[in-house]
């Protein structure tokens, strides 16, 4: 072109988004287990999809409350909907979906029971789906977090965790390896504790008790986050995270560090629920002592992960799966730290009850387990299947997600800070709610960013499922591979 200068063309050619690393994976040859395990994360995606949408409803009835007055609609139904769908549904189908690629591979050796595993997931969705018309009807097992579906249901839940943590066992072993990977030491823990406090929650004795069924709540409902999900989202990044490095864990040491004192202190912390409560005094105390003493499985996880990555940040940020996986790292650190810190008496006091408890849910459950999640998934998957999503959607998954709980996390914690004062003040009540109204539409703008971010997530998976043949997947060099 006359007059233009050198180089412009390719100026005005530059790419709106940095390109990343392509893994260029070839399809794996074990369609059958590729099969199985994209049913699994497929199962969890959609219930992603529904579980968030209604949280997404929830979340414009905090600014209209009068949207509408359907009984199948009210809060008090529609939230354990949302819990238990994101809980049952989608983070524990897809962690078990990415420990069914994860033990085989560490033990050297094809899944025990492809039928059985099968299996688990008509149990696990049905456990879903009929859970959540339960809610819906008003059936439910005294409005108790986490624990609203009835025995029978949560029944079903039970006996798909237990047909898998078979599989996973049987497994492991007949691994062709000596050693253990400490990947397994965590899914396998997971499975076996929770198997347990399913168990000890669902006993009718505790049932027709007042107080220990307050004490078995408050110990459940803990439990279940931290000796389910995130013994199962640390064991699989012990394994994801130096794949994709291409190299070894920092620390095998610091690693069982983490492991045992994982499974000393958060066995003890589920009273610091209920400080205050009429529980026995000592009971809250020493919740709140072991909750200090999770800041050693904390620092001795998170560093393991950090120093595994250190010299390999370039890396990093030339992936598009691992920046997943360095978020929910720090999630892990940074909103584990804050409830052992809202353990205490003195900060108890002021947040407990409050929207700060919400945020602190979601920032952990969410910044922290859904992040692992979905770096093991774009990491993994590909591998599976011989198909990459498109780059430019991880990126814009990643940063609505990200700048979606940000939004969601700060207003609920500076809101749910001033309800606190509001009440210790002695104020009317209705100046905390009113103090919260502008709090609950940030609540809402964040919230629908997330939501936006998981119909982003599911169009990735979509476009990641398996080949109906393997000679459409790319052929690559092995040492374009990723290890």
């Amino acid at each position: 072109m006359i007059g233009r200068e050198p180089g412009v063309e390719q100026e005005h050619a530059r790419p709106f988004t940095e390109s990343k690393t392509r893994h260029n994976p070839v399809a794996d040859r074990d369609t059958a287990m590729t099969s199985l395990i994209y049913a699994y994360l497929g199962f969890a995606t959609l219930w992603l999809v529904v579980g968030t949408f209604v949280g997404e409803y929830l979340g414009i009835k905090f600014t209209a409350p009068d949207l509408e007055h359907v009984p199948w609609l009210s809060y008090g139904r529609l939230r354990p909907v949302h819990t238990n769908t994101v809980f049952w549904g989608w983070s524990s189908l897809a962690l078990i979906g990415l420990a069914l690629y994860v033990v085989p591979r560490t033990s050297n050796r094809r899944l025990f029971s492809l039928p059985l595993a099968w299996v688990s997931l008509v149990f696990i969705n049905l456990a879903v789906v009929i859970g959540g018309v339960m809610l819906l009807s008003g059936i439910n097992n005294g409005g108790q977090e986490y624990r609203e579906y009835i025995w029978p249901v949560q029944g079903l839940f039970a006996i798909g965790a237990i047909l898998v943590a078979y599989n996973l066992i049987r497994t492991i072993a007949k691994r062709e390896v000596e050693e253990i990977y400490i990947a397994n030491w965590y899914i396998v823990a997971a499975f076996l504790w929770t198997i347990a406090v399913v168990v000890i929650a669902y006993v009718p004795y505790y049932q027709t008790n007042p107080i220990s069924e307050s004490v078995i709540q408050g110990y459940y409902m803990h439990m279940g986050v931290g000796m389910w999900f995130t013994p199962l989202a640390l064991g699989l990044t012990y394994y994801v995270l130096p794949k994709l490095l291409n190299k070894p864990i920092y620390s095998y040491s610091l690693g069982v560090l983490a492991f045992w004192t994982q499974m000393l202190f958060y066995t003890m912390i589920g009273a610091h629920h209920f400080v205050f409560a009429p529980t026995p005094w000592w009971i809250q105390t020493v919740a709140i002592i072991f909750s200090i003493g999770m800041l050693v499985t904390l620092a001795a996880g998170t560093g393991n992960f950090l120093l595994t990555m250190r010299g390999s940040f370039r890396t990093v940020w030339r992936s598009y799966s691992l920046p997943f996986i360095l978020a929910g790292v720090l999630a892990y650190f940074f909103w584990s730290a804050q409830g052992s810190l809202e353990a205490l008496r003195t900060l108890n006091l002021v947040w407990h009850f409050t929207n700060f408890t919400v945020a602190h849910s979601h920032l952990t459950m969410y910044g922290f387990v859904a992040f692992l999640i979905w770096g093991g998934i774009y990491g993994l998957l590909p591998l599976l299947t011989g198909r990459e999503p498109r780059q430019a959607w991880v990126g814009v998954h990643f940063w609505l997600a990200v700048v979606g709980l940000t939004f969601y996390g700060g207003a609920l914690m500076v809101g749910g800070t001033m309800q606190g004062l509001s009440w210790i003040a002695n104020a009317p009540f209705i100046e905390s709610v009113n103090a919260m109204v502008p709090f609950w539409l940030w609540r809402a703008v964040g919230g629908s960013l997330m939501f936006l971010s998981h119909l982003v997530f599911a169009y990735n998976v979509f476009t990641m499922r398996p080949a109906r043949s393997t000679t459409q997947a790319r052929a690559v060099t092995p040492a374009a591979r990723v290890a």
